[in-house]
């Protein structure tokens, strides 16, 4: 399964979500948002207005979710 993390810098969360990947050994990959404007309008055609949005393989979520997070490990 594919994990990606969609984020923005200096966002808490998102620090706190990789943190708690990187904690569980899962692997990831992190795209800024305000550097990918192509992501930005897919997480924005998908709902979301806040960061990070984890997309894991057909799952996704926004914000830091440690139980979200722990079903993947």
């Amino acid at each position: 399964m594919t994990i990606t993390v969609y984020s923005k810098p200096a966002c808490v969360q998102c620090t706190a979500t990789t943190r708690a990947l990187d904690t569980r050994g899962l692997k990831y990959r992190v795209v800024d948002l305000t550097q990918d404007t192509e992501a930005m309008q897919n997480i924005t055609e998908m709902g979301y207005r806040q960061v990070p949005v984890v997309v894991a393989g057909d799952t996704h979520w926004a914000g830091f979710r440690p139980d979200m997070i722990g079903q993947l490990a």
